[in-house]
């Protein structure tokens, strides 16, 4: 097959998806690749991939969408009533309360205002796979901004401090309750942890190539080495290595560390948003309406002391639909990646959307591709 050809399956009614998918692909490199994936009240509608030797179970690096499963095992657990979210993280986790952190809410921290986005002395590569280590070092580190004051995007390190709560709440790692409660009983291909015999599936994550205008817009927004940016990014560690060799770490990829570990296909992350939402194959959705009303309002909304832009969030999770997609429901919840994925959950349609994709995008985060894809997504099932 070339790079050019469309596989996979759309729904009656969802058509116009796979001519959007095929024109957005007839126009990029030939070596793109990439998979689409939604569902609709739980019935899978979409079901596309293209690239030379991609199947719909290529697994890929997905970043930040991570934190989207991450974080709907925390909401499992408030739904429980395992965890609360006005309790103090002490509560759980009594070493978190040096350096002036003591009074943040798990609230607070769940909505990036911790304050905590790195550490002084940054972060080894090895270190940065490690959920634990993570966790141990961030306990003694002194906020940037007083907790609970502000907020900002804890890019790398979001996941360790929600697992550590659960790891001190429930006795088992974030990772594993994902397993045993979300991943293993709907089969979902969204690991935090690859086994050993699934690795010839991954594709390794290829590294963004910019073109020249592009370039000049990285360079000129380049930062210091010692900005919230950079420690947040752990830019300011030399010889690190960046988010491609991050995912492309067979040791990030075996512990799934909770924040940007993930490895997933399509089909995994939309699969899992429908679970969230929507009876699936006969079961139940995982979160109850109040659950996800909860956990999709909006806690952090307007200048991120981070990114030094706009950004909303809910508790763990971005508030997708004030991003690039205005026309999805209030209260929709997801995450993207820096690869370009993008999966999230609207509730109030129904929509569950997953996207994955080989080479990442400029600038980051949700490949801009996403936009066309989610409309003609989102239009098709206001139909069915």
């Amino acid at each position: 097959m070339t790079t050019k050809e469309i596989h996979g399956t759309v729904a009656d009614g969802f058509g116009a998806v796979r001519e959007e998918f095929a024109a957005f692909v007839a126009g990029e490199r030939d070596d793109y690749e990439g998979q689409l994936c939604a569902y609709v009240h739980g019935r899978r509608v979409v079901d596309l991939w293209t690239g030379d030797g991609v199947d719909a179970d290529s697994l890929y690096g997905v970043f930040s969408s991570t934190k989207g499963a991450a974080h709907l095992v925390v909401a499992l657990l408030v739904q429980d009533g395992t965890l609360e979210l006005d309790r103090r993280v002490t509560y759980y986790w009594p070493e978190f309360g040096a350096e002036g952190k003591g009074a943040l809410t798990l609230r607070d921290l769940l909505a990036h205002r911790a304050g905590l986005v790195g550490l002084d002395a940054g972060f080894s590569a090895e270190e940065l796979a490690d959920d634990r280590v993570i966790a141990e070092r961030l306990a003694d580190q002194r906020p940037f901004w007083r907790p609970g004051t502000a907020f900002g995007y804890h890019a790398l390190v979001i996941g360790a401090l929600s697992g550590e709560v659960v790891r001190r709440a429930t006795g088992h790692t974030l990772q594993e309750v994902y397993e045993e409660r979300i991943r293993a009983p709907y089969g979902l291909d969204f690991h935090l942890g690859l086994p050993d015999a699934l690795e010839p599936r991954f594709r390794p994550v290829q590294p963004m190539a910019p073109t020249p205008e592009q370039q000049a817009l990285i360079d000129a927004e380049r930062t210091g080495p010692h900005t919230l940016a950079s420690i947040a990014s752990n830019a300011h560690v030399p010889d690190a290595g960046d988010l491609v060799d991050h995912a492309n770490s067979r040791l990030v990829r075996a512990k799934g560390p909770a924040s940007a570990g993930g490895v997933a296909a399509a089909r995994g992350l939309a699969g899992m948003y429908a679970a969230a939402i929507s009876e699936v194959d006969g079961r139940p959705p995982l979160l109850k309406p109040d659950t996800v009303a909860e956990f999709g309002q909006i806690h952090s909304v307007g200048y991120d002391l981070v990114s030094r832009t706009h950004k909303t969030f809910g508790l763990g999770f971005q508030m997708t639909a004030d991003l690039a997609y205005p026309f999805l429901g209030a209260g929709t919840i997801g995450h993207s990646g820096a690869g370009g994925s993008q999966a999230f959950a609207d509730p109030r349609g129904g929509l569950a959307y997953g996207y994955t994709r080989r080479r990442c995008a400029f600038p980051g985060g949700a490949a801009p591709e996403n936009v066309r894809l989610v409309r003609a997504v989102h239009t098709a099932a206001l139909t069915v």
